[in-house]
């Protein structure tokens, strides 16, 4: 069983298709990014999950459930929205003594303290939130959301308006989320390199339908066999070059690009250093070596085009 799955889900508002047939599924244990320009549909598709929207058409559920109808499941799911859901006139420690309270926490004392340690805020615990930056507060916010130590957590942009030292910050919290906590994230964002860089899959929704759903990996090419880009001094040596990298065993295939390069696709990941050796001893010049692969940031322009596409 998943933590998250969509099956040909569709919602209109006022005769306007918000959603159109849009499946995917969420792993347990899994960072998700959900992608998709404003107006998309991301929020919508959230609403749904938890159960505060109905679908026009097809099926959602959260850990096995419909939230819509199942008080106990909603109980496993945290929130976060735009919004922190925090009291500028208590403190740090006092809102999440409040929520924990409304979750029924065992033992909140020493949930609050963990979590005040987790979000690095433990100094801060008696200062009133209204003092916070709102990087401060993002985090608090993020606490609030994992206080009853939900299975699956649902974060909506939950860098939006953050520098880009609590933008790392916020990354790095999720990350710990999955990892010490071991929960599920489901994450709506607009950072492309944030997503890149922490989550494990993604789905990229643009003017309500999904435009490509994979594993980061899978979709940037850092899986499967990597390419490598070999620059030559003499252009002229191309075709001499790629026979020569051609008949070694760890090269599945060798092209010309451009004016002077050559893409070289191996059968082994860790070979680089081998195919350099066998230019450089074959006495080929080299200007310049890389891995090729792709950004997430240009997937989604692919996708979703430079002016947004949304719906």
């Amino acid at each position: 069983m998943n933590a998250v799955e969509v099956r040909g889900l569709s919602r209109s508002f006022d005769g306007r298709d918000i959603l159109s047939d849009v499946s995917f599924t969420v792993g347990h244990g899994e960072v998700f990014g959900y992608l998709g320009p404003n107006g998309a549909g991301k929020t919508t598709t959230v609403r749904i999950l938890l159960g505060l929207l109905a679908p026009g058409a097809g099926e959602v559920r959260v850990l096995g459930r419909d939230l819509a109808v199942d008080d106990d499941a909603r109980r496993r799911v945290g929130v976060l929205f735009e919004n922190n859901g925090l009291s500028d006139r208590m403190s740090a420690a006092a809102n999440l003594a409040y929520y924990a309270g409304l979750y029924g926490v065992d033992d909140p004392a020493e949930r609050i303290d963990d979590l005040l340690t987790l979000v690095g805020l433990t100094e801060r615990r008696d200062d009133l939130v209204g003092t916070f930056s709102t990087g401060m507060k993002r985090r608090l916010g993020i606490a609030r959301a994992i206080l009853h130590q939900p299975e699956i957590v649902f974060l909506d942009e939950p860098s939006s308006g953050l520098d880009p030292g609590a933008q790392r910050m916020v990354r790095d919290l999720i990350l710990e989320l999955s990892r010490r906590e071991e929960m599920t994230v489901f994450l709506n964002s607009h950072h492309l390199d944030e997503v890149q860089r922490i989550c494990s899959s993604v789905a990229i929704l643009a003017g309500g339908r999904i435009r490509a759903f994979d594993s980061v990996a899978n979709l940037t090419g850092a899986s499967g066999r990597p390419v490598v880009t070999v620059a030559l001094a003499d252009p002229d040596d191309r075709a001499r070059a790629c026979a020569v990298i051609a008949a070694l065993p760890f090269v599945a295939g060798c092209d010309m690009d451009g004016a002077s390069a050559l893409l070289c696709t191996l059968s082994d990941p860790g070979a680089t250093p081998d195919l350099v050796a066998a230019l450089v001893g074959a006495n080929f010049r080299i200007e310049e070596v890389r891995r090729s692969s792709r950004s997430l940031e240009e997937i989604y322009l692919e996708h979703v085009g430079p002016a947004g596409g949304g719906a």
